[in-house]
């Protein structure tokens, strides 16, 4: 089934994301705060683009979102350029940036006064995810409206799961980044240590990625890691507004996470060191320059 569709948004994320739409026979039209990207994305997948976000609505079954941070959110949903202003009734507005549950519920109960339905639908899978068509989909919303919505998702995802009301989905997604959080931190210091004891790096994974030790971080990022390359995928200044947006929430439910609280500081380090654009691998940077001290 082709749907009109508006996509907000083209970053390394919304860019192919929009693309497979396209692709996928619907009709897209896209809105970003540079033109320029958004001319380029029409020369590559024939769609349209329009100056505003309330133009890109205007006559959408549905509108997807994918931006910065709450504020980029609001800035392209209020206002009388934003989303709202050009969405029609009964149809749906879908978000997959990555926010607060806080915001996910205040847009949707903005949304709702106007008879517009909110899927708050965070991603998991980076660039490189995204650039397959092969992204994980945490949603929170309705059932029915997620039914309708899920189908059209598939052009960009291979999985999606409704976790429950408006804010589920951002929920799962702290739950997600707290995870890779101290994988990614256990990966770094077993390099590190296996660097510091002299064993053959690709000995050492390709024996214990065999067991329990494995993970998609050390299948996909241990290779650059142990080459010191940091600049293959989602960046430690994004990956600390996450683990921020975490914190907060925790501050909220009263979870404890020790845990992730440590490694925000030592994407901090990271930071420090001039890594903010590094891929989150990139905290053996922080042990190894520790360690030259």
């Amino acid at each position: 089934m082709s749907v009109k569709i508006a996509f907000i948004g083209l970053g390394v994320m919304g860019y192919p994301m929009a693309g497979h739409l396209a692709k996928a026979g619907h009709s897209v039209c896209v809105y970003n705060r540079t033109a320029a990207k958004a001319q380029k994305w029409v020369e590559d997948f024939n769609g349209s683009f329009a100056p505003t976000p309330r133009e890109a609505a205007n006559g959408a079954d549905m509108v997807f979102m994918c931006v910065g941070n709450d504020d980029d959110l609001r800035s392209v949903v209020y206002g009388d350029d934003g989303v709202l202003a050009g969405m029609d009734k009964n149809t749906i507005l879908i978000d997959h940036t990555t926010t607060s549950a806080e915001v996910a519920r205040e847009v949707a109960a903005k949304a709702a006064l106007q008879h517009i339905d909110f899927i708050d639908a965070p991603v998991s899978g980076g660039q490189a995810g995204a650039e397959n068509g092969v992204l994980t989909v945490m949603a929170g919303g309705n059932e029915a409206v997620f039914a309708k919505a899920q189908p059209i998702m598939a052009a960009f995802s291979r999985f999606s799961q409704l976790l429950g009301e408006v804010g589920s989905g951002q929920l799962c997604k702290m739950v997600n980044q707290i995870c890779i959080a101290g994988v990614v931190q256990g990966l770094a210091e077993g390099l590190h240590f296996a660097k510091q004891a002299g064993l053959d790096g690709e000995k050492v994974i390709e024996t214990i990625s065999k067991g329990a030790a494995g993970s998609w971080q050390m299948e996909n990022r241990y290779k650059t890691m142990w080459a010191g390359e940091y600049e293959f995928g989602f960046a430690v200044d994004w990956m600390r507004k996450d683990l921020g947006i975490a914190l907060d929430e925790a501050k909220n439910n009263g979870a404890t996470l020790p845990m992730t609280a440590t490694v925000d500081q030592y994407y901090a380090d990271v930071q420090a060191l001039g890594g903010g654009r590094y891929d989150t691998s990139s905290l053996l940077a922080r042990i190894e320059a520790l360690h030259k001290k």
